[in-house]
């Protein structure tokens, strides 16, 4: 039985410190795609083609970005590495076949303790010049390696374009699927409680609402022991709720902007509270978050100012 459902708004231009987001004030995520595809071209008039071009090889780069947290209450002497893959959004002409093989052999060679996958895994832009099929895309992902295993959530481009063959695209290869749910990872002495999180705009119900499958209380509620918890949500703004019993939020769904257009950006990334969880490491109240720009794109095959990474996060 799916949780209760919750609408939720956005605002990307909101940027208010308070935990909540103002919905008085919110303006929708089809204004912000607009946005940004318009923001797209005055940049490719205004800083010429040659910066319009640069925001397509970027979004063919690669790299790896590493943090360390030692989150409050990490039980001392404790380490555990993870390996973050998000927004991989396969299809070309930036996200091919031979490209997600790329992406996975950069994440194998990060040897971390556990991976994880943070949703959104196919292309829904209207760009695509190489379209990835469920089951390839699958049995690539199917290839990364760790010895806590690898496990995956669902983002919004999942529920909103193919919600059922993207789980049996993962059944099929035999990848769990974390919804609402939390399960013990590791060794007796060292375990982590690993806790997936339903996506937060599972449904469109109209312009600028939406309707979640999330459930985080009662996804915590299957956490029984003192154990560290990891919780995984595709979209950051479940951040402010999230009690200081998490000692990490991992997160992807912003791209951590994606097209990083000076004194612009801020105002477009999908959130509720604007740029305030649209990237890397976020401490608030001593709680800790770590978002992803993740791999793919959305609206347009191009980034600017934010390059495609894997995650290798070192924990205690």
């Amino acid at each position: 039985m799916n949780p209760p459902f919750t609408a939720k708004r956005y605002d990307p231009g909101m940027t208010s410190p308070g935990n909540a987001p103002d919905m008085s004030r919110a303006r929708g995520l089809s204004i912000s795609r607009r946005s940004l595809i318009l923001g797209t071209v005055g940049l490719a008039a205004l800083a010429g083609p040659a910066t319009a071009a640069y925001a397509g090889i970027e979004a063919q780069s690669l790299t790896v970005t590493r943090y360390r947290v030692t989150p409050k209450g990490w039980p001392a002497g404790r380490k555990l590495s993870i390996t973050a893959i998000a927004d991989l959004h396969a299809g070309g002409p930036n996200m091919g076949r031979d490209r997600i093989r790329e992406v996975v052999d950069v994440a194998n060679l990060q040897r971390s303790d556990l991976v994880v996958l943070l949703g959104d895994y196919f292309a829904t832009h209207r760009f695509i010049t190489e379209v990835v099929p469920h089951q390839v895309w699958a049995a690539e992902l199917a290839r990364l390696r760790a010895p806590l295993g690898v496990y995956a959530i669902l983002g919004n481009h999942d529920w909103w374009h193919d919600v059922g063959n993207t789980r049996r695209a993962f059944a099929e290869v035999n990848i769990p699927l974390l919804e609402n749910d939390a399960l013990l990872v590791g060794d007796a002495g060292a375990r982590v409680w690993l806790a997936g999180l339903g996506d937060q705009l599972a449904y469109r119900l109209g312009h600028a609402r939406f309707r979640g499958v999330d459930d985080l209380p009662g996804t915590l509620k299957r956490v029984d022991t003192s154990d560290p918890v990891i919780l995984l949500a595709h979209e950051p703004d479940i951040f402010p709720k999230v009690p200081d019993r998490v000692a990490l939020t991992l997160a992807g769904h912003t791209h951590g902007g994606q097209i990083r257009i000076p004194f612009l950006w801020q105002r477009f990334v999908p959130s509720a509270y604007g740029a305030r969880y649209a990237y890397g490491h976020i401490v608030e109240d001593g709680r800790h978050m770590i978002v992803s720009g993740g791999l793919g794109t959305s609206i347009v095959p191009a980034r600017l100012g934010v390059q495609p990474e894997v995650l290798r996060i070192e924990i205690g």
